[in-house]
């Protein structure tokens, strides 16, 4: 192998400097979003704030393990808190997280429409 060859890898496009830059947090943000009860949590938000109480009935799932999940989003800085006397309330951290979820849904949509369009031309 030659020894310059390190020195004449070609550089990453300009566009990804950031994305490379930053791959421990990015994949940490991904860890984060990639628990399913997180994840759907997050998509509930997306519609707007909610409590506690009412991510419980959305989910079918109790307290303690809603509030684990919220916290873990909090620290990820994927969603924001409100206190509202005894109640608080979540919602998504910013505009950001919600551009996120919409590109994830789109590509739901994409992938789940190429899966129908491979099952029709086999059927």
């Amino acid at each position: 192998m030659n020894a310059n060859a390190s020195a004449t890898a070609p550089e990453p496009a300009a566009a990804m400097r950031p994305l490379i830059e930053q791959t421990e947090a990015i994949a940490s943000l991904f860890k984060a979003m990639g628990h399913d009860g997180r994840l759907t949590i997050l998509c509930h938000l997306r519609s707007g704030e909610k409590n506690v109480s009412e991510l419980e009935a959305l989910l079918s799932s109790r307290q303690a393990i809603v509030s684990q999940q919220l916290a873990r989003l909090r620290m990820e800085g994927l969603v924001v808190a409100r206190r509202e006397g005894q109640t608080i309330h979540y919602r998504l951290a910013d505009a950001r997280v919600a551009a996120i979820l919409d590109l994830l849904a789109r590509h739901a949509r994409v992938g789940m429409l190429d899966a129908l369009d491979a099952k029709e031309s086999r059927g």
